[in-house]
């Protein structure tokens, strides 16, 4: 059964976080969470941004509350900074993992690791570590992960040291990859959090094929300029909206669904259209390779969950 906003129920009295929120599908997503009630923590690596898109939506839904967060998924001393600040927020009801990069050239982040893992999975891993007991306060938590179709793309899973460089590397399949590991992530958190007891449910949602400025960023790291502009009116030109690729996320945040669902578009190989409950693939629910990722996520972030 397909889903739309009129089904989101009110959110008053729930605190979402919601990363990425500057562009795309995180400004979409914070927009109808806040619409109904919800008190949205806005969270992005540039507080310029984050001022900017405050206060447009602010323009927009004056009476709407919004927090700011500053934090950059691809370094986990600002992961530890911004987690520490967020102390402030109280209780957490939802944290949605939607910030990301897509099939950047050969990069290393501050700490080695490869900028699209340790952006799209060690980073929000980290994070939801750090920010577990705010979402256990709330006595009914979620972590919504935006993962992708794309991850049927890698035909093994990322269980090496992240810290080695690849001899040969191809940016769409190490995108593929996080994609992966953000499935691996939110079924094993899943597993875990209802072995010991813990009142947060692990969900994630992918938008399709949508026009977000994700693309053109992964192939120019430039917010702007020539390429860019005409990468995104491509995009335009034959996805659906951002809107409409929003709403898998807000469907997983918002419905009672249980631990360990994956929504996505329910039109044709899931590419658009209204949400729905999808399934992923069979690597994506390989236990082993739950419990090996979550192994090496742990040792390589330096913090054990308390499972």
């Amino acid at each position: 059964m397909s889903w739309d906003l009129s089904q989101m129920p009110d959110q008053a009295g729930r605190t979402i976080l919601v990363t990425g929120v500057t562009s795309g599908l995180g400004t979409h997503t914070a927009r109808e969470l806040a619409r109904r009630g919800a008190r949205v923590v806005l969270a992005a690596r540039s507080a310029d941004k984050l001022a900017a898109t405050r206060a447009a939506l602010l323009e927009e839904l004056p009476e709407a509350a919004f927090e700011e967060l500053v934090v950059d998924l691809s370094s986990l001393e600002s992961l530890r900074r911004a987690a520490a600040e967020a102390e402030r927020f109280g209780a957490l009801d939802v944290l949605v993992h939607n910030a990301g990069v897509m099939a950047t050239p050969e990069r290393r982040t501050v700490d080695g690791l490869d900028l699209q893992m340790g952006t799209n999975h060690f980073g929000p891993f980290l994070m939801t570590g750090l920010l577990l007991p705010q979402l256990i306060a709330s006595g009914d938590g979620r972590v919504v992960s935006v993962a992708s179709n794309a991850h049927h793309l890698t035909k093994v899973a990322p269980l090496w040291d992240p810290r080695e460089p690849q001899v040969r590397y191809r940016r769409w399949v190490v995108y593929s990859q996080s994609k992966l590991a953000n499935l691996l992530f939110t079924y094993e958190f899943d597993r875990r959090a209802r072995a010991a007891g813990i009142p947060v449910r692990g969900l994630a949602a992918h938008p399709g094929y949508a026009a977000t400025h994700l693309l053109s960023y992964g192939q120019t790291l430039k917010g702007s300029g020539g390429l860019t502009s005409i990468l995104d009116a491509a995009m335009k030109a034959g996805a659906q909206s951002a809107e409409m690729g929003a709403l898998p996320t807000l469907m997983a945040t918002t419905d009672d669904l249980p631990g360990g669902t994956y929504c996505g578009p329910g039109g044709l190989r899931q590419m658009r259209g209204l949400p729905r409950v999808v399934g992923s693939n069979r690597l994506s629910r390989d236990e082993e390779n739950q419990r090996r990722l979550w192994e090496i996520s742990e040792k390589t972030v330096g913090l054990t969950y308390p499972f």
